[in-house]
């Protein structure tokens, strides 16, 4: 069996990115949670230049 080794590995990225942002997120309140996300659909939304 031929193995490759990994450049990128995803699982290892997407618990390193969910630990950050529930870390970040413990810290907050309520309503500044629901402040993050509203603020950062605004910044992050891909709008059309059609």
């Amino acid at each position: 069996m031929k193995t490759t080794e990994k450049q990128f590995d995803a699982v290892k990225f997407m618990r390193q990115q969910r630990n950050a942002m529930s870390e970040k997120l413990s810290k907050m309140t309520k309503t500044e949670i629901v402040a993050y996300f509203k603020k950062r659909k605004v910044e992050n939304s891909i709008k059309p230049c059609a």
